[in-house]
């Protein structure tokens, strides 16, 4: 009886060893994987980028070592970077330059989703000509202005005003805004 006793612990000891240890492996393999820190860099380039684009700046120049490069240490640090340049490029686009302006203007003009058929579109009633020329990119990826967030609507409406049309697309808003 004891010997059985001790077989059946033997075995129970050998099973949950090799259980613990294949865990580790996997642990050991999936760490060593450079494939979840490069997707995680992906990730923050693309939400970087898709703020350098909706604030019409030049995209975020880009070395491409990182996937020549096998250290982990490296890719690490590139992570890092790319995390705290989206988080910058982020807080930066939620402040657009002439934010409480364009609040006021939205404020007089409609709900920033107002597709009424009249042919102007958000919150800051943009015609179609209008966001061909200032919001080309979200225009062919969203769509019409009223499928925009407001802060791509104001950033659009930023690009007009820094070409020099200022506040004249909306003269009666504006005016009552005290902007012209």
């Amino acid at each position: 009886m004891t010997a059985f006793r001790f077989l059946c612990l033997a075995a129970c000891a050998a099973a949950s060893a090799f259980t613990l240890f294949s865990v580790q492996e996997d642990a050991r393999a999936a760490e060593a994987s450079p494939a979840p820190l490069l997707d995680e860099i992906r990730e923050s380039q693309a939400t970087t980028w898709r703020y350098d684009r909706i604030m019409g700046r030049k995209l975020t120049r880009f070395d491409r070592s990182v996937y020549r490069s096998p250290s982990r240490s490296y890719r690490r640090w590139v992570l890092g970077l790319w995390q705290k340049r989206s988080a910058k490029a982020r807080r930066r686009a939620m402040h657009p330059p002439h934010k409480a302006a364009w609040l006021c203007i939205q404020g007089r003009e409609g709900p920033w989703r107002a597709n009424t058929g009249n042919g102007y579109y958000g919150g800051l009633q943009m015609d179609l000509s209008f966001q061909r020329t200032y919001g080309r990119y979200l225009l062919r990826t969203k769509g019409y202005a009223h499928r925009w967030t407001a802060i791509e609507q104001m950033w659009v409406a930023e690009r007009a005003y820094r070409s020099g049309r200022g506040f004249y697309p909306w003269p009666n808003t504006a005016r009552s805004c005290g902007l012209l």
